[in-house]
This record gives C-alpha cells, structure tokens and sequence, in this order.
C-alpha cells in the first residue's frame, strides 16, 4: 500500500496537460492532501503570522498547520520565538488554540513548566539526575521578513527564501509592520482546495465580474488581458494605463520606493512575486472609495501615493498602502476545507473612530473574500463532479496560473511524487 500510494499521486501529476489546470484528484483525494501538508506546508517556507501578533512579552498566539501545532510568542526580552506546541513529557499540548497571555508556558497535564525561551524549568518528581536541559521545547526554524513570520518545519529548509528576504526588506520598512497593530482579524472557511483559493487570487479574470468593491481601486488589466477583446476605445485606455505605470514605476523609484515586478515563480522553492500596483480612483487606498481609511499613516509613512506594494507566496496574499495594509493567511483544514485568516493593520497608535472608521478599513476585503469563497466553493463541486475536465488557461490572464500548476507538479516531484 505505501509503495502504491505514491506511484497513484504520480499517475496524476504526469496526465496533468501544459497550459491546463490540475486533475480534479489532485484538488479532491485525501491522499493528495496529506502530501501537499508535507511537502508545501512541512517542507517550504510558509507565512504563519506577524510580529506584531505578539506585540508585548507573554503574548502568544497558536497556529496549527495539519497535525502541527504551532507557539508565536514574544519572551521576555522582546524577542520573537516560534516553539512546537508539544510537551516535552507525554506530548500534551501546552496552549489552546488562539491568542493568549502567558508568564511561562505550562502544560496542564502534569505542569511541567517552560521559560518563554522553551526552556524546561520545573518538572516535578523525575528525580535528582533529571536532565531538564535536555527537555526544552523545540524550536521551529522562522524569519522574520518586514515584521512577516515565516516558518519551515523542515530540518533543510529551502535556502531561496534569501529572494524573498533580500525583495521585501526593503519594500516594508517604510511602512514598520513589525510595531502595526492588527486592527481586525476575520477567519473564512473556504468549501474549497487550497490550491483552488491560491489560484482564485493569482488571476483577476473574475474581478470585473464578482468584486465591484475591489475594483473601485484594483486595476484588472495588471493582471493579463486580450488585447483583441477590447473595443479601440478600451485598448487605448490599456495602453496609456501601462504608459502610466511606466512613469509611475520610475518616478517612485526615483523617489527611493523600489517597484518593479520582482518574480520568483519558476525553478525554484519559494514561490513569490511582488509589485507596487497603481491604485484606482482616488489612488491612496483599497477601500470603497480608494481614499485612505486611516489619517494616521503606517510606520514612517508620509504618501498616500504610493499605490499598494502587492506580495503573494504559496499560502499568503498581501497589500500594503500608504494607510493601512492586508494580510491574508491561508492554511489547508481538508482537502475540500480552506481558512483563510485576514488581518488589517494600521499604525500602531492609530485610534479606531478617531484615525480610522473599521468599517471603511475592512469593507472592501470583507466582501471580496466573502466572494471568493462562493467561487472557489463552486471550483470545487465543479471538481467533485464526474464531468469535471481540466480546462485551457488564458495565455493572456490566466499565466500565472499556469506557472503555478507546474510550479507545483515540479515540487511534488522533486520530494519522490
């Protein structure tokens, strides 16, 4: 059976076809899904968190990835610690799902008692040749990427992670996410694959169609259109748009605000890209009427023009504007449940109803993840169907789609699918 397993996954991962998308067993069978948690959430580099999740000592917030269960927690120097959530004794679980405030970690079985380093500081009657320090908690290998909390449970965890790194520190320390504050979180559980959520977010064929909040200040055409498709009228509208980008582009960076489109898609382990986007209309900021929601600007901000610094990996999408910044967390539950976990952020002193209205922060997502979900509900049942076939991708809107399927069959591959 272990020896049939693997070769099944590799049946499908060899019918998928050039420029389609996957198989419908590689979005539905459970034996998929345990693999994916293995390979693309054990084995790369994944977003779990921010730092300021944790923004004082003592606070902690646990995150559980399959049968992974996970500690962010800041000690009590301030540093930031990622420990596995698993009593060094019996392997209870020390903390409950969610945020909580601790002054040592205790396991509740047999209160064995932890330092917030991981250290085992009490462990009552082992006896006098007890060894605590060979029973301190295990760490988990994490960066800290512009104040986002990156993890791999790997014990060779990919080493590209260094472009990720070497895009992002710069582009986010103008907007000081590591001392944000997190505003708001929403959980949505998706009735979907996850590869069918991260898919959804990688194209903007739909928006037009499904997201008129997110399209007062999201562009659609940043992300591939036909140009035969389009009235002269429309294309010419396209064209000055790119002209406009260009100008843009150049004048930012000018300006000391790297821009360009960086992409690490292909050939490698950790998958990326990142942009500065034009925002739309007003262009300060993703909300009902793309003006800002905060008067108090993030970090050392002082723009509102500056569009929206957009980074996505292979379980996260971001936005980050002159005024506040989204961050989407995605984590698998099943192979047909997702939850996506939202948080905004805002200025660290940033005062709801006097700097910010939480409404017009949150609407615009609110209501696009609340679409999503419907669509990628509706992937999946598509999938579940026996009429599901894998159908063409757009070469004009649907690339990097395509560059995600193969991404990921050759990552399968080269953990032995």
């Amino acid at each position: 059976m272990l020896n049939r397993l693997p070769s099944s996954i590799s049946a499908l991962l060899d019918s998928r076809a050039d420029g389609h998308s996957l198989p419908a067993g590689l979005y539905i069978r459970e034996d998929v899904f345990e693999a994916d948690i293995d390979v693309f959430f054990h084995k790369h580099w994944i977003c779990v968190g921010l730092d300021c999740d944790v923004p004082e000592p003592g606070d902690a917030i646990v995150v559980d990835i399959g049968k992974t269960s996970l500690i962010l927690l800041r000690d009590d120097d301030g540093e930031i610690r990622v420990l596995h959530n698993v009593c060094r004794h019996r392997g209870s679980r020390l903390l409950n799902p969610g945020k909580t405030i601790v002054s040592k970690l205790v396991c509740p079985y047999h209160t064995w008692t932890y330092e917030l380093t991981g250290e085992l500081s009490y462990a009552p009657h082992m006896g006098k040749d007890f060894d605590k320090d060979c029973h301190s908690l295990k760490p988990v290998t994490f960066k800290s990427i512009g104040g986002l909390i990156y993890v791999c449970l790997s014990d060779n965890p990919p080493e590209d992670i260094a472009g990720l790194e070497q895009a992002m520190v710069e582009r986010l320390a103008p907007y000081d996410i590591r001392n944000a504050k997190i505003a708001h979180q929403t959980d949505v559980i998706e009735d979907g694959n996850w590869k069918l959520t991260m898919e959804n977010n990688r194209e903007c064929y739909h928006c037009s169609a499904n997201h008129p909040e997110l399209c007062v200040s999201f562009v659609d055409l940043d992300f591939g259109f036909d140009p035969e498709a389009l009235s002269p009228e429309d294309r010419e509208q396209a064209e000055e748009h790119f002209r406009l980008y260009e100008e843009r582009t150049q004048a930012w960076e000018a300006d000391g605000f790297p821009s360009a489109a960086i992409e690490q898609l292909a050939d490698c382990a950790t998958n990326f890209r990142t942009q500065r986007l034009i925002i739309a209309g007003a262009g300060e900021s993703q909300t009902h009427d793309a003006t800002a929601a905060s008067s108090k600007l993030l970090g050392q901000m002082t723009r509102k023009d500056l569009g929206d610094i957009h980074l996505w990996g292979h379980n996260s999408w971001n936005h980050f504007m002159g005024d506040h910044a989204v961050v989407a967390i995605v984590i698998p539950l099943s192979a047909g449940k997702t939850l996506v976990r939202t948080k905004w952020l805002v200025h660290k002193d940033a005062v709801e109803g006097v700097d910010y209205d939480l409404d017009k922060l949150t609407d615009v997502w609110f209501a696009t993840t609340d679409q999503d979900a419907d669509l990628v509900a509706r992937s999946h049942a598509g999938a579940l169907d026996p009429a599901y076939q894998p159908g063409p991708y757009s070469r004009f809107s649907e690339t990097n789609l395509d560059k995600f399927a193969t991404w990921y069959i050759d990552r399968m591959r080269a953990h032995g699918y």
